[in-house]
């Protein structure tokens, strides 16, 4: 596809942060958003973050498991559960 030519792993990070903002926009005032307004946001953070990781040659369903694996031992349920303290600042 002639797309592809600007569909670097540079460029697609970048519409996932331009996009992302997007959708913080659409609770920039006030919490009264627009469910629609906020689907298609989303979709196209989505959207630019298959593209991504098909262009690095990931699998975002395993490494987003991964990640919460490493988070579920920075964060164990009986040492923070209720806090939103961050783990390296727990004993403070």
């Amino acid at each position: 596809m002639d797309w592809d030519q600007f569909h670097t792993p540079e460029n697609l990070a970048k519409s996932v942060s331009i996009e992302a903002g997007e959708l913080l926009e659409c609770f920039q005032w006030n919490n009264d958003f627009k469910k629609e307004d906020l689907c298609e946001e989303m979709a196209d953070v989505y959207s630019y973050l298959l593209m991504l990781a098909d262009v690095i040659g990931v699998d975002l369903d395993e490494i987003g498991l991964a990640k919460l694996q490493k988070t579920q031992a920075k964060y164990p349920v009986d040492k923070f559960k209720g806090i939103s303290t961050k783990y390296n600042k727990l004993g403070e």
